[in-house]
């Protein structure tokens, strides 16, 4: 499994963004300050670091330079809600592989988290890359769906959604988790979004796939 390092001090984003990655099989850990950062990355095997700038007792900027000084060469993604033009080139300038501003949604910084493990030589293995329940396959790598003999090509919020539930077969996953880990941290908790996408979902995949668990959520049938 690839670990992943998260330079984050505001513990709502690091707990967002953690039970997100582990939701989709990695190990992380997170730094909340600027040195517990570069220690845990100069100091622990991680495959790749998602670095917000803004980190306290050091700028992100000076954090990425030194563990790129000492050879470590495993993929960074910049995280901040620092937007200008000027950031984004100090940091790819500095060694970054990828910028992303806050606000962000997760299946955005997802996509991005395996594109540079893939770039990297540290992908995912090929069990983790298609999911199957029954006659209902995931490509996670060519993001589409193939039910029976028929491919479908699902839109990003959709198969974020999909692939969420194929992870977790046969286990319950409430409204908020769903919200929590699809759509975004910043997203309205009393939103119907989740059922209406599950509506898509069991019309493209299947009325029975999905099922409804009354008072807490949904399950995957498996």
């Amino acid at each position: 499994m690839n670990r992943i390092l998260i330079a984050e001090d505001e513990p709502r984003i690091a707990a967002f963004i953690e039970k997100g990655l582990r939701s989709h099989g990695f190990i992380t850990a997170v730094a909340s300050d600027a040195h517990s950062a570069t220690n845990m990355a100069l100091s622990s095997g991680f495959d790749l670091m998602i670095l917000d700038l803004g980190l306290p007792g050091k700028d992100g900027l000076d954090v990425l330079e030194e563990i790129r000084g000492q050879g470590e060469n495993f993929p960074v993604i910049i995280l901040t809600a620092r937007d200008d033009i000027k950031d984004k080139v100090a940091g790819f300038e500095g060694g970054a592989d990828d910028y992303v501003t806050k606000p962000f949604r997760f299946e955005e910084l997802l996509l991005r988290v395996k594109a540079r493990l893939r770039h990297s030589g540290s992908s995912q293995t090929m069990e983790e890359i298609v999911l199957k329940v029954g006659d209902v396959v995931l490509d996670l790598r060519s993001r589409k769906v193939k039910v029976g003999q028929n491919t479908i090509e699902l839109p990003a919020r959709e198969f974020t959604l999909a692939e969420t539930f194929f992870r977790h077969p046969g286990q319950v996953l409430s409204r908020e988790q769903l919200l929590d880990r699809v759509w975004g941290y910043d997203y309205d908790p009393c939103s119907n979004i989740v059922d209406v996408y599950v509506g898509y979902l069991r019309k493209k995949l299947g009325s029975d796939l999905i099922e409804t668990v009354r008072g807490m959520g949904y399950r995957l049938r498996n």
